[in-house]
């Protein structure tokens, strides 16, 4: 379990491209750098982006990250790798609406930490940016956290403008909550298939 030591406002945020250098030109104790995009590439406070490197890879959105690192996924990063597998893609990738590391997203920033959440859309564009050929494949795998906090309607809707500037194609898996949220990967059937996800019907409701 990860409980944060403090509020993200209080620790040194490192600017996502110079972590991301750093993770491509440094090999790693504990992973393989040519097998794993883990951005900062250590253990800390926040994530930027955890996956497997491939041609073809589905990026999973979810609200925030825990404590899953390279060759020590957590129960829903393993369900995120399966359920990606499953669908014909050779990768994955995740990425979560905000940065800040905390299992329980009760212990969540109550504010939203500008400078943290400004680094994690560059990783967002950057991640989008890999495709060369065919349109990015994000998968909306939040559940109802989305209503924990304020500021993470606000974050998706700037997620959202990045995507469709890299015209992604957005899905879910899953069956959609009564509110119109898409369902959280965690229990979902080792055999779920992707459904189309109506971004702009479900950004109405958020409003």
């Amino acid at each position: 379990m990860h409980i944060p030591s403090t509020k993200s406002q209080l620790v040194e945020i490192e600017e996502f491209y110079s972590a991301l250098q750093k993770s491509e030109k440094q090999d790693h104790i504990r992973y393989n750098v040519q097998e794993w995009l883990y951005v900062p590439n250590d253990y800390n406070e926040y994530r930027y982006i955890l996956g497997t490197k491939g041609d073809n890879p589905l990026i999973c959105i979810g609200i925030n990250p825990s404590t899953a690192a390279p060759n020590d996924l957590d129960n829903t990063l393993k369900s995120v790798e399966r359920i990606a597998l499953g669908n014909g893609y050779d990768s994955f990738i995740m990425f979560n609406v905000y940065a800040q590391r905390a299992t329980k997203p009760d212990d969540m920033d109550d504010e939203l930490n500008e400078v943290l959440h400004r680094e994690n859309m560059k990783a967002f564009d950057y991640i989008l940016s890999l495709y060369k050929e065919e349109k990015p494949s994000v998968w909306a795998a939040w559940g109802t956290i989305v209503e924990m906090r304020p500021y993470l309607k606000d974050c998706l809707r700037e997620m959202v403008d990045i995507s469709y500037k890299h015209s992604a194609r957005w899905y879910s898996s899953g069956a959609i909550s009564k509110k119109g949220h898409p369902h959280h990967p965690l229990y979902l059937k080792k055999d779920s298939g992707l459904d189309e996800f109506d971004m702009e019907s479900y950004l109405k409701i958020l409003d």
